[in-house]
């Protein structure tokens, strides 16, 4: 059994892509969670 060095290297190249833009969509989600709670947080009355 022989092991395609060249192809080996290729789909290393295509899972990094992949693994990036995972890390990207994670991050938007993430900022999306964090402006909702800046946004829908219940307001503190102020007490006199």
């Amino acid at each position: 059994m022989s092991i395609n060095i060249s192809a080996f290297l290729d789909s290393l190249n295509i899972m990094l892509s992949g693994m990036v833009s995972i890390f990207i969509v994670m991050l938007v989600i993430y900022g999306i969670i964090i402006l909702m709670g800046k946004v829908f947080s219940p307001k503190k009355k102020k007490s006199k």
